[in-house]
């Protein structure tokens, strides 16, 4: 019996041990999980849809709810709950299986608040009630933990959301549809214009003669500077080799002569008339001997086999 316990003792504790590893694990991967789940935002809502914003996939105006993922990588937001109602933190849990619940970095998502929860994962148990303030929260799945929350004022208005004034910022604004007071459901809260230097700079060069003037400036800069640099290094190494052979001599380097090598058109002059009178070249060269080889028979190129065969009479 105590031979049997000696052997079985560290199968247990390897096996406690994986018990731990796992259990760690797990516990590492769900608080990553929460701790992305953080940064989720509710960016934009409107109470009172009035034909003037988007429609679901049934072609119903619905109160909506635009969360945003402010991090800078996915975001997995099933399994989140979605609550006007403090006391009532799981009104609606985000279902688990639907792909398009992976928000994309930077990306939102738009949820239709009419109380139709069976018409789809982005359709919520609960609706919002114009005229009055609204309140919305957002939990993590231990329903516990307020991510975020905002409560949109009674004085808004039918086609009027209330947007913060950058995407994740801290700033609340209402938007009307007016010039700079865009309602974007699903899109960014602050539409990037251009550049007005650009576009100060279109008005005066109108034909693009700068434009071109300035293209050509830099490439011709940059070949100078592409030729400076070669020089520099043939410079470097006409005066590393000079300093070898000083220190092979031992002499100084100004008593060592520069070196007078033939150029490439006398080198190449020279290999042409040794591989003339000589047949003479290095294993280097660019004489190819291309040697006919005799064809092996194959039946796949065999015409006799694509041939039909006459009937005998």
């Amino acid at each position: 019996m105590a031979t049997f316990l000696c052997k079985d003792l560290p199968h247990s504790i390897m096996k406690k041990r994986l018990s731990l590893i796992f259990v760690a694990l797990a516990c590492i991967a769900m608080g990553s999980f929460a701790h992305n789940r953080k940064a989720l935002r509710i960016n934009e809502v409107m109470v009172a849809n009035d034909t003037t914003s988007i429609v679901d996939e049934y072609g119903r105006y619905s109160a909506w709810i635009e969360l945003f993922n402010s991090n800078f990588a996915p975001l997995e937001i099933s399994s989140v709950y979605l609550t006007n109602d403090p006391q009532e933190p799981k009104k609606y849990p985000v279902p688990l299986g639907d792909q398009r619940t992976k928000m994309g970095k930077r990306q939102m998502v738009v949820f239709f608040a009419d109380g139709k929860h069976e018409d789809g994962t982005f359709h919520t148990s609960f609706t919002l009630t114009p005229g009055q303030e609204n309140w919305v929260g957002i939990y993590d799945a231990d329903g516990i933990t307020l991510i975020d929350e905002v409560t949109i004022p009674a004085s808004l208005l039918p086609g009027q959301s209330y947007a913060r004034v950058t995407d994740g910022g801290d700033e609340w604004s209402v938007r009307d549809g007016s010039e700079g007071k865009y309602i974007t459901p699903g899109a960014n809260n602050i539409i990037k214009g251009t550049n007005p230097k650009i576009e100060e700079f279109a008005e005066k060069d109108e034909n693009g003669f700068a434009m071109t003037i300035m293209a050509m400036c830099i490439v011709f800069t940059a070949l100078l500077v592409l030729c400076l640099c070669f020089y520099a290094i043939g410079a470097l190494g006409k005066y590393t080799s000079r300093l070898n052979k000083a220190r092979a001599q031992g002499v100084t380097v100004k008593e060592v002569a520069p070196d007078d090598n033939d150029s490439g058109e006398e080198i190449a002059a020279i290999a042409m008339a040794l591989n003339e009178h000589l047949n003479a070249h290095d294993t280097e060269s660019t004489i190819l001997t291309i040697k006919k080889m005799k064809r092996a028979y194959s039946p796949w190129s065999s015409k006799i086999y694509s041939l039909r065969e006459l009937p005998h009479k």
